[in-house]
């Protein structure tokens, strides 16, 4: 028995001009999932079906994509979780974060804790799948990989460490089909009282190099940075991980 993988897609914007575009991590998930299921891979869309750049994910080779259909103040989560439930997936890969919309990076979290399943972040390669169980390899900071075995079924986010996604071809992007599917609407009551804004990168820290000689300063300057002030919990009750938690964030300023 095969296993079923589907790839959730989303439309994305250009940094530069925000036109729409296919977004690029997932792009980069489609591609793994063409590379483990061909033909098989089911595709799958929340939003508009008249989204032309929709057709750019058929162009890379999918013969169909499905498109749960609602209106952009919809939330997409009851409507992907109840198609994930119905197609009898295994293997849901995703991009780590949408470029457009709300962008929190939230919604593969909020997918696997509906339908109960792990998440695995930072996918670059699916080794082998047997027996109900994946053997993958999670992408760590400085190129570093660890390999993990997860039982099936899962959710996982592709990001810049996946396989390069290949070209759109003109040809297949006109003939793949693009199947509207009617879902139950949920308007997303946090979107709807938010104010959305640009996001902005914050200012890294600069570390501070004494040296007396240049190789002590090359040395310095390529070596891997340590923890400073980190902290890890363990045996902690969920109270105090939250509490730990906020006070980070109202030290590093996110919070007020």
């Amino acid at each position: 028995m095969s296993t079923q993988i589907v790839t959730l897609v989303s439309v994305g914007a250009h940094p530069t001009s925000g036109r729409p575009r296919r977004a690029e991590q997932d792009a980069r998930a489609l591609e793994l999932g063409l590379r483990l299921a061909g033909e098989d891979l089911r595709v799958v869309h929340a939003g508009d079906p008249r989204q032309p750049v929709l057709r750019d994910y058929l162009g890379m080779g999918v013969d169909s994509l499905d498109v749960l259909e609602q209106p952009a103040g919809a939330d997409a989560l009851p409507g992907l979780a109840d198609y994930l439930r119905d197609t009898g997936a295994q293997l849901v890969l995703t991009g780590s974060q949408a470029e457009t919309g709300e962008g929190s990076g939230m919604l593969p979290y909020l997918l696997g804790e509906r339908l109960g399943w792990p998440v695995v972040v930072g996918l670059a390669e699916v080794e082998r799948i047997e027996n109900g169980v994946a053997q993958v390899l999670q992408a760590l900071p400085r190129g570093q990989r660890r390999r993990l075995r997860v039982r099936l079924p899962m959710v996982a986010t592709v990001d810049s460490a996946g396989p390069k996604p290949r070209q759109s071809a003109y040809g297949p992007a006109r003939r793949g089909r693009l199947q509207a599917q009617e879902v139950e609407l949920v308007e997303d009551s946090l979107l709807a009282h938010a104010e959305l804004e640009p996001a902005r990168a914050r200012p890294k820290r600069l570390k501070v190099i004494k040296a007396k000689s240049g190789a002590d300063r090359m040395k310095a300057a390529t070596a891997k940075a340590s923890g400073g002030g980190g902290k890890v919990l363990k045996g902690v009750t969920p109270e105090e991980g939250a509490a730990a938690i906020l006070k980070l964030l109202l030290e590093e300023g996110m919070v007020r």
